[in-house]
């Protein structure tokens, strides 16, 4: 899976959506000043960067050593681990919440690193998780495009919590009590297709897996369509994202 990248290639891929995303699922979560809270799969900080906004007491993981190293330059008072979500490295009870933004369908065991979320947070403590739906989510446009020229293409609205209910049953599964699930979404302007298509270049996640498996030819008939579709620019992303709150 791309993700051994560039934190600049990450946060102009999924930044652009997971920063406003942040502070909507933040406020799901219900985290408040204070609160001593988990970052889980944090990547370069869309999400850290919000919950320090908020004062709450983060931490933060992720197995991708350049984002460790990016959170821990641009956030030095964080305790940044390199780690993933089914072997977390911390005590039992450590935290108030532990939330992971756009993580559990890219976990080898969703259940299991969910469980481990759980474990680490204290009794009556919140356990959050947010997940792109995969018809409506920031990367719809993207494979809405690909399935017109290659519609037996995978996507990412097969992984783990990417429909209504997913999310729900994986907490069910790793113990959580009171599940609730909601949608929530932010809405990110492009400018001009250009800069909505350029990210996709860069390797990153399945998307971008895909467009450097395709030739040249391929490339430039993908973003030929998808300009088609998109127009020049500037357009509007409405991306919306699946979440799931419980209590351990």
């Amino acid at each position: 899976m791309g993700f051994d990248v560039s934190p600049e290639a990450y946060g102009r891929y999924m930044g652009r959506y997971a920063e406003p995303l942040a502070e909507v699922f933040g406020a799901f979560a219900g985290v408040v000043a204070g609160t001593a809270v988990l970052d889980v799969g944090c990547g370069p900080g869309a999400l850290t960067a919000r919950l320090k906004a908020i004062g709450a007491d983060v931490m933060a993981i992720d197995p991708s050593q350049s984002f460790v190293d990016a959170i821990r330059t641009r956030f030095p008072d964080v305790d940044a681990r390199l780690g993933t979500a089914e072997q977390l490295p911390y005590d039992s009870g450590t935290f108030d919440a532990a939330l992971a933004q756009l993580v559990v369908h890219f976990m080898s065991d969703p259940v299991g690193g969910i469980r481990q979320m759980a474990r680490v947070t204290r009794r009556g403590g919140v356990i959050a998780a947010c997940v792109w739906d995969g018809p409506t989510g920031a990367l719809a446009p993207f494979w809405d495009v690909v399935h017109t020229i290659d519609p037996a293409t995978q996507d990412e609205a097969l992984l783990s919590g990417a429909h209504r209910g997913h999310l729900s049953e994986l907490f069910d599964a790793a113990g959580l009590r009171d599940v609730t699930e909601d949608p929530i979404s932010v809405d990110v302007v492009h400018p001009s297709f250009e800069e909505w298509w350029e990210p996709y270049t860069y390797g990153v996640g399945p998307a971008g897996d895909y467009v450097q498996r395709l030739d040249d030819d391929g490339r430039t008939r993908l973003a030929t369509v998808a300009r088609e579709r998109l127009g020049d620019g500037p357009f509007t992303v409405t991306a919306t994202a699946w979440a799931a709150r419980g209590t351990v």
